[in-house]
């Protein structure tokens, strides 16, 4: 005869806070400029055997200790490895254009980099979520940004990205309205964060942004097929 085991209460699991947790220790704690010219490598479902490059703003460090390049694209600042879209593009790996090496890793120096300020400038975690690092931005990122339905878009130069403490970053952008002394750095008192003013705003390199304000016929039937999507499911509401 077996003995009989005491009851225990049932161990509660509450998978919403261990979710909360997860996403926690994968939101970014600290930024770095890329200032030698490394470049994102991708593919086009369209184009399997071509790969594409395009210039890494910066370098993120999420709390797990994990790096990751990070480019303006479409509407947000996005880590590299997160481009997984027959559309637009799936991530290859990293490239260094001057020796021409294909790395999949983010670069050795930039981890360190990463690691010795975010120990240094380690914030207070408050349930407030509080600015934590300003970053200048160095490669003409333009914004192309859209309010209320029918208003026409407007056309906007990035100056700089602002990372908050729950992780999200913010594009700053600047109301010509309040310019006071060019050129515009951040900190100034006319920047604001561009989805503060605008529903939807999209991001671009200053080779297409040039192309947008010459009105090239291809890049603006590309620019209206990609924004129609979201008119549309807005129209289907």
């Amino acid at each position: 005869m077996g003995i009989p085991l005491s009851p225990r209460p049932a161990r509660v699991i509450d998978l919403e806070s261990m979710r909360q947790r997860q996403l926690a220790r994968r939101r970014l704690v600290r930024l770095a400029p890329e200032l030698d010219g490394l470049e994102m490598v991708y593919r086009l479902d369209a184009h399997p055997d071509t790969l594409y490059g395009m210039p890494i703003l910066a370098w993120g460090m999420r709390e797990n200790g994990d790096i990751v390049g990070l480019v303006p694209w479409m509407e947000s600042l996005t880590p590299c490895e997160q481009l997984d879209d027959p559309d637009h593009g799936h991530f290859v790996g990293y490239r260094d254009p001057e020796t021409e090496e294909l790395f999949d890793q983010p670069p050795e120096h930039k981890e360190m980099e990463l690691a010795h300020a975010a120990a240094y400038f380690e914030y207070e975690d408050t349930r407030e979520t509080t600015l934590i690092q300003s970053l200048p931005d160095h490669q003409g990122t333009h914004a192309l940004c859209m309010d209320e339905e029918g208003a026409p878009w407007q056309l906007k130069q990035v100056f700089g990205w602002r990372l908050y403490s729950d992780g999200t970053i913010e594009s700053l952008l600047a109301d010509e309205n309040l310019i006071e002394t060019v050129p515009v750095l951040p900190g100034d008192a006319c920047l604001y964060p561009g989805h503060s003013r605008h529903r939807v705003v999209y991001f671009f390199q200053r080779q297409i942004a040039n192309r947008i304000r010459q009105e090239d016929p291809a890049t603006l039937e590309a620019l209206a097929m990609m924004v129609m999507p979201d008119d549309d499911e807005e129209a289907s509401e």
